[in-house]
Formats: structure tokens, sequence, C-alpha cells
């Protein structure tokens, strides 16, 4: 997604010894870490301070038992145990140090503006009792419906910068969601949408066209896109015409046949399959020529849904994002924290550079506390 991001602010400069001490400040909102899940490693700091302590009494316990005191004195007498000490707790510390900048300590923030740029998408997904039918997937355990929520839910992990809106359409179409850059709050609408949401019965291909063109009124993108998932059974017969007005306006219809050739009988709420007048199962079947002339003659694509839920993704990024210019969308402000573990690092590096460099050995001239 192309980002045009422009400081709005500058970090404060801090010391290194107030970036640690906000480190372990409870509430501190200008403290933040990158890799929090790291902090578990940190108790490996009191184990290893139980070690030395084990470690250094066992050590002396040991001598104790083997050698006389005044022997242990001789032996002990060129030995410096505050020097072993001051070596075991710089271990320590650079220990912690370099868990606390695994972690990635952020101290300070600048306010950037950045600049969203996409297309704007309106999905017209059919809703009428054709979609209920379950020839979605081999077996028969999918409906059409919920086999193209599953598509546009993919396709909403695929959005970078673009806004999304959702209309519903079965008789009568209307905006579900208007166009937005929230795709939590789609997702949230779509979850919604089932075949009862339209009262009006049959599928009406040319208002879901229209009412998508509605969605577009008062952005100032050019690049604009309708996703049209359906069976195919156009019961107004004034799609075509719908997309010419789409073309006109400069706007891509492509397009996505759910179901399957040979039809499928459609269920019904309370039981069995709807019938025609005779008395004979309605078979709702597959039609891609209409669809396939809409998204010819508006420059977008047909694709056929098949198991593997990859077809709108194809529409995506080998249609829409390959042929339309991403445009500026909006902008918003956002925070950018500024990385300061480095300051930990270094002292971790420091202490344990320093340690041994430290010899725990003394000019003799006396015993050394033991």
């Amino acid at each position: 997604m192309p980002l045009d991001i422009r400081p709005l602010a500058a970090a404060p400069k801090v010391s290194p010894a107030l970036l640690v001490a906000g480190l372990f400040l409870g509430g501190c909102s200008d403290v933040q870490l990158g890799s929090p899940e790291s902090l578990w490693l940190l108790w490996l700091v009191p184990a290893l301070v139980v070690f030395f302590i084990y470690a250094f009494r066992t050590k002396t316990r040991l001598l104790r038992h083997f050698a006389a005191t005044e022997m242990l004195e001789r032996l002990t007498s060129g030995v410096s145990r505050p020097r072993q000490y001051l070596k075991a707790m710089l271990v320590v510390i650079g220990l912690g140090a370099a868990i606390l900048a695994l972690a990635e300590l952020r101290y300070g923030f600048t306010w950037e503006e950045v600049k969203r740029e996409g297309v704007d998408i309106v999905v017209a997904l059919d809703v009428s009792d054709s979609m209920l039918v379950e020839d979605a997937e081999s077996g028969g355990r999918l409906s059409r419906l919920e086999r193209a929520k599953r598509e546009i839910t993919d396709l909403l992990a695929l959005l970078e910068g673009d806004r999304i809106g959702l209309v519903a359409f079965a008789g009568a179409a209307f905006v579900e969601c208007p166009l937005t850059l929230d795709y939590g709050a789609a997702e949230i609408f779509l979850d919604a949408i089932d075949t009862d949401l339209i009262p009006v019965k049959g599928t009406d291909l040319a208002g879901a066209v229209r009412t998508a063109l509605e969605a577009f009124e008062g952005s100032a993108s050019s690049s604009q896109a309708i996703i049209l998932i359906t069976d195919g059974e156009d019961h107004s017969g004034d799609a075509l015409k719908a997309a010419e007005e789409a073309a006109l306006a400069g706007v891509r219809i492509f397009t996505i046949g759910i179901g399957r050739d040979e039809g499928a009988p459609i269920p019904q709420a309370k039981g069995g399959f709807r019938r025609d007048r005779r008395g004979d199962i309605i078979l709702s079947k597959l039609d891609e020529p209409t669809l396939q002339k809409m998204a010819l003659n508006t420059g977008g694509r047909y694709v056929r849904s098949v198991t593997g839920d990859v077809d709108l993704e194809q529409i995506y990024a080998q249609g829409i994002k390959a042929t339309l210019e991403d445009q500026e969308l909006g902008s918003k402000r956002r925070q950018r924290w500024e990385e300061r573990f480095q300051w930990l690092l270094a002292l971790a590096l420091l202490v344990l550079m320093l340690e041994p460099l430290i010899s725990d050995r003394v000019r003799r001239g006396g015993p050394a506390r033991v």
C-alpha cells in the first residue's frame, strides 16, 4: 500500500536512565514493548542469582570441610570475594539488560500522517433463496451464500488501503455497508447478511448494479469497481442495460458465478424444496452467459467459483489492482514509536565485556573473607 508519511511532532529526548526507569513505571503511556512475549525470559535472572548464591555457599562449605581454618585462610588470601560478587552481579545485569533489549523497548513517539491510497470496491452479494442451494462444494455440504461470504471474508484479508462497501440484493437491493476503510466493521455487516434480509423475492441483478453505483456517490476516486457475486439467475431481464450504465460511469464490474451447470433444488425453511405451479421441483442453475457479458461490457472479468477459495483473490490481484490506479482515499494520524532498545543492548554488551576483564585475584596483604 503506497503511504505518504509526514512527521507531525518530534519525539522527546530522554536519558538512558529515564528510559530504564520508565520501563518499570506501571501505566506509563510513553513506554511500549515491541515484543512483550520475550519478558517471560526474565525468570532466568532470579534463577541465575539463586545459582550464584548456591555456588558461592557450596564452594565455601566444601573448602571448610576439606581444609582447616588456617590452611583455608592461606589458600584464599589471594582471592577477593567482593570482586567475585561484582563479576557475578555484572553477569546478572548483562542478562537482564539483554532480555529487556530483546523485548524491544520503545519510548516516545512521533505523530505521522498516513495517506491511504487504493480503489473503491462495492461487493454486491445475492441473498435470494436460490443462494441457499447446497452445491458450492463437492459433496453438497455448503450453500452458495455461505461460500460467497467465505470468499468476501478472504477478500477483506487481502485489502491494502482500499475502501470496501457491501450491497445485499434479491428482488430488491440496498446498501448493507457504505464504503469504509474499517474492514472489521465490514465483516460484522457481512456476518449479518442472510436470505431473510430482503422480503422481496427474486434476483434483480440490474437493481444490484444501480444500488452499487449509488454507493459510489460522493467518492472523489475515479478507480471504482463492483464485484457481483450471484448464481446469475436474473429475473429482471435488465442486467445488461445496468452494466452499460456502469460502463458509462467508468465503473468496472467483476462477476463471480456460484453454483453448478446441472443445478440443484432450492431448500425451504419449513422443509422440502421449492416447487413450481405444476408441483415440479425447481432447479437453480448457474447462468454464466449473463455474468460474462456484464463483465465484458464494463472491462471487468468473470470468474467461476470452484473449490479452493481463490476466486476473489484472482479478481482482486489480477483484475482490480492490475487494471485500476490507486487513488487517495483519505488520511489518518498514527503513532510511530521510537526504538530505544539500543541503550539496553549497549549496556548488556558493556557489562558482559567488562566482566572477564575484572580479576578476582588481589595482592597478598592479608586473608580474604570466606
